[in-house]
């Protein structure tokens, strides 16, 4: 599978995973460990690709509101997979950001985190964001704490260079998954001229059949940055 350069940076809403596992009859946490099978499986299809960028929103800032039993669950889930990830990552070629912040997480799992970007910053054949702990708003204010202490101007380029890994350019694309047509604070900075598509399959049903008809909707667009 390849693509044209146009698509450089493409986001995930993660969506949908609960919802699935109620709908096969199965426990709820079964759902995540589905869901993180197919970010996995995405992420080995975009390695094929040439976008250069992708990004994963796997836990938002709000869902520690969640039960205490899902928000363990979510947390062992990532920490008891992010080798494998890893590996995946290595084979690949592909190097890993984390965006998000350190606060709650445990300290176990942020340092294999931290691992994680540490181990893959050679990666040359693309990038993989892993938004965790992660959310919109939290991001822009918390490059305006970090201009404030500096004593900078509030300008556009400098909030960007503030933004969490800055390297990461806008979104190009932002597709989310379940039917829910909405933002949840995903990426509202890079958002500003993203294209959006939104599908019924939940996120679990994803497979690599459907990212190619993605790629190939978007690649019908015609993008006009208020042209």
């Amino acid at each position: 599978m390849s693509q044209t350069s146009s698509l450089n940076h493409i986001g995930f809403i993660v969506d949908g995973n609960r919802r699935w596992a109620r709908e096969h009859n199965l426990p709820t946490l079964e759902g995540h460990r589905r869901g993180l099978e197919k970010v996995q499986m995405i992420i080995e299809t975009i390695a094929k690709t040439d976008i250069s960028f992708a990004s994963f929103y796997l836990f938002s800032t709000e869902n520690w509101n969640r039960s205490k039993e899902e928000v363990s669950y979510l947390m062992d889930l990532l920490d008891t997979n992010i080798s494998k990830i890893k590996r995946q990552l290595l084979k690949n070629n592909l190097r890993c950001l984390i965006l998000g912040v350190e606060e709650k997480i445990p300290k176990n799992l942020l340092q294999k985190l931290k691992n994680l970007e540490s181990e893959s910053k050679n990666g040359t054949a693309g990038t993989i964001c892993l938004c965790f702990n992660y959310g919109g708003k939290r991001e822009i204010a918390d490059a305006a704490k970090k201009i404030s202490l500096e004593g900078g101007d509030f300008t556009v380029d400098n909030i960007e260079q503030h933004l969490y890994h800055p390297e990461v350019p806008a979104c190009d694309l932002i597709v989310r998954t379940s039917g829910e047509e909405r933002l949840s604070g995903f990426m509202l900075w890079r958002a500003a001229y993203s294209e959006f598509m939104f599908i019924k399959k939940y996120w679990p049903e994803l497979e690599e059949s459907d990212l190619n008809i993605i790629l190939a909707e978007y690649a019908a667009r015609s993008r006009r940055f208020g042209k």
